[in-house]
C-alpha cells in the first residue's frame, strides 16, 4: 500500500542497521540504502530527544546532492538515563557498567526520525518507557559474551534473549525500542507522498 502512494518517490535510506532495513522491508516499501559518514557529536547541554532530533539532522546534511523526488531518511536512538544519554558500548566494560546501570531501574529510549527532499525537512520523534529486572552479574556477563551487544544503544537489543528476560514493563512503541518509531514512519511518510 505504502509503496504504491510512493511510487513517484525515490526513498533513500541512510541507516546501516540491519533492524532498520528490516523495517523498511516489511512496511513494504521500495528504498535504497546510501551511507555518509559522520562523528555524531551533539551539543553538550541537549538533552532526551534534543540529541537524537540533532544527531538524526546531522546526518541529513552530509546529502547535499538530493534530487527533486528524493526523500532521505536518517535517524538515531538513545537510551536515556539518570539524565544522562547512553550510546553505543566502546568495550565490555562499558556494555557491563550500563546494563548494570539500567538493572533494577526504568529508562526511556529515544528515536528522532528526519524525513529530508530537497526543499522540505521533517523530523519526528518517539519515547518509549522500558523498565527491568534487577539482574544478576551472571545474566548480565552471558548475555554480553553471547550476543556481543556492542552497536546497540544502551548495550542491549530488546529483541534478543536480553529481552525475553529482563524487560518486567514497558510503555510506548516496541519497535522504537528496536529502533524505528515504525507507526510515525508509516504516517509521515502518508503524509510525505500527498504532498
Amino acid at each position: 500500500m505504502l509503496s504504491k502512494r510512493l511510487q513517484h518517490k525515490n526513498i533513500i535510506l541512510a541507516s546501516g542497521s540491519p533492524r532498520r532495513q528490516l523495517f523498511f522491508k516489511e512496511l513494504d516499501l521500495d528504498f535504497t540504502i546510501l551511507l555518509k559518514p559522520i562523528d555524531e557529536i551533539f551539543p553538550e547541554h541537549y538533552k532526551g530527544t534534543e540529541i537524537t532530533d540533532y544527531l538524526a539532522q546531522l546526518k541529513a546534511a552530509a546529502f547535499t546532492d538530493l534530487q527533486e523526488n528524493d526523500i532521505l531518511i536518517t535517524s538515531d536512538t538513545i537510551v536515556w538515563h539518570q539524565d544522562k544519554a547512553l550510546n553505543k558500548p566502546e568495550n565490555r566494560d562499558q556494555a557491563f557498567e550500563m546494563i548494570s546501570s539500567l538493572s533494577g531501574n526504568t529508562h526511556e529510549v529515544m528515536t528522532s526520525v528526519c524525513f529530508t527532499s530537497p526543499n522540505k525537512q521533517v523530523t519526528i520523534n518517539d519515547t518509549t518507557k522500558v523498565t527491568f529486572k534487577t539482574l544478576t552479574e551472571e545474566e548480565i556477563n552471558h548475555y554480553i559474551d553471547n550476543y556481543q551487544p556492542y552497536d546497540k544503544a544502551g548495550g542491549y537489543g530488546i529483541q534478543e534473549w536480553f529481552g525475553y528476560i529482563a524487560v518486567t514493563r514497558l510503555e510506548g512503541s516496541y519497535f522504537n525500542v528496536m529502533g524505528l518509531p515504525t507507526h510515525k514512519v508509516y504516517e509521515t511518510l502518508i503524509q510525505l507522498a500527498d504532498s
